[in-house]
């Protein structure tokens, strides 16, 4: 069985390349071992052909239910967002990348289209603590499921999570330090107090003099 390329340590003169399109019959044929292997591993919820050395527009997606994506395209998008997700050819090198809530796309099989939406659902009548939770899991379950398809047919265009990468905007102080002044440093809840000559890679990265 062909194994996921880890591109951190070996070569894979695929990741970067658009992929060639196929018949829904050799597609499903080699969804057929995408699903094997990222069954054997246990650890994704989605694959694309690149990442196993296989030159076709095929990937696999399994968050709410198994889907295959066959030459698919993406026909629109809405709601941008920032979502912080790894990549099985890149482990324990995850990336904040700028995705979108809501995708309709177009695949070999299904001319017509499939919507994906991490949309709330107006429908979802508020009830007890229990169905609210429900129904909040379903939420990020859809989302979930929208962000992998993005992520997946980005593979097939030869696009990594490193090509999509959401940097922040350094943070530009209007204050003058000096180098080996303290500063106080932020970021979500995470505080640093440091020289400033340490605290500016930090600043490049997105944090904030508090």
């Amino acid at each position: 069985m062909r194994q996921i390329i880890n591109c951190k340590k070996q070569d894979n003169p695929l990741i970067n390349k658009k992929l060639r399109e196929v018949s829904v019959e050799e597609g499903l044929s080699i969804a057929t071992e995408l699903f094997q292997i990222l069954n054997q591993r246990g650890d994704g919820i989605g694959l694309a052909a690149n990442q196993v050395g296989i030159d076709a527009q095929v990937a696999v997606v399994n968050v709410r239910e198994p889907l295959v994506l066959i030459n698919p395209k993406v026909i629109s998008k809405e709601h941008e967002i920032d979502y912080y997700e790894g990549c099985l050819s890149y482990p324990k090198d995850g990336k904040h990348t700028k995705r979108y809530r809501d995708i309709h796309i177009q695949t070999a099989q299904e001319q017509s289209g499939w919507l994906f939406s991490g949309a709330p659902n107006p429908s979802d009548a508020r009830g007890t603590w229990e169905e609210e939770k429900k129904n909040e899991d379903d939420t990020q379950l859809r989302l979930l499921e929208s962000i992998c398809v993005q992520h997946e047919i980005d593979h097939l265009n030869g696009i990594t999570i490193h090509d999509r990468e959401n940097k922040p905007k350094p943070v530009v102080s209007t204050k003058k330090f000096g180098r080996n002044e303290l500063v106080t440093i932020k970021r979500n809840d995470a505080v640093k107090v440091l020289k400033y000559k340490k605290a500016k890679p930090f600043l490049d990265d997105g944090w904030a003099i508090n």
